[in-house]
């Protein structure tokens, strides 16, 4: 009935879809590295850079820490994890290091778990960045006391900037204004009478 020519998206139109079938080729680990550029994007200036210090909840602290940080819930169920609390656990008790109070001995325990698991994090994240940049969604670059530079050292903390596909991800530096909806028309309905 209508005919009109359907012009077929290209795959660097800047969706989402486009996003995740790049992740999906790109990547060893898709939703992993999804869920490291939405946070990327979470916390980036409206020129796509984040880093190297990110300021959430009153703390400042390494953008490598934060992401590690804000993962970890994601294993928290893991058996890996659980097994490795309670190994912490049997060595600060076995040091004499956990507090006689319940509460305080889950935090002890708590604490130490965040500090490994932010120690291994720290591989997993440099290999899904590694991959990012491959793939031409993320740059990396660390910025450091007196000198940038593209290598890490010397006091130098990690940058990275969303580039490409992963921008989309970015939120609009001013809110999308929404149109007031109108209310509808007083109109009698059928079977009334309007006075």
């Amino acid at each position: 009935m209508f005919h009109g020519s359907i012009k077929p998206r290209s795959p660097g139109a800047g969706d989402l879809s486009a996003l995740l079938d790049r992740l999906a080729h790109a990547s060893t680990r898709p939703r992993y590295a999804f869920m490291l550029l939405t946070l990327i994007a979470e916390v980036a200036r409206p020129d796509g850079s984040a880093g190297p210090l990110v300021a959430k909840d009153g703390t400042v602290q390494p953008l490598r820490d934060w992401l590690c940080d804000a993962l970890t819930p994601m294993g928290g169920r893991d058996p890996r994890r659980l097994a490795l609390a309670a190994r912490l656990r049997a060595e600060l008790a076995g040091q004499g290091a956990l507090p006689a109070d319940p509460d305080a001995a889950s935090l002890a325990v708590e604490e130490q778990v965040k500090l490994r698991v932010r120690a291994s994090g720290k591989t997993n994240l440099s290999r899904a960045v590694s991959e990012m940049v491959a793939a031409g969604l993320l740059r990396r670059h660390y910025q450091g006391y007196r000198v940038d530079h593209h290598n890490r050292g010397a006091q130098r903390q990690a940058v990275y900037t969303l580039t490409g596909l992963a921008c989309i991800l970015i939120a609009p530096a001013t809110p999308i204004p929404v149109p007031p909806v109108a209310p509808p028309p007083n109109r009698p309905r059928q079977g009334e009478l309007s006075l």
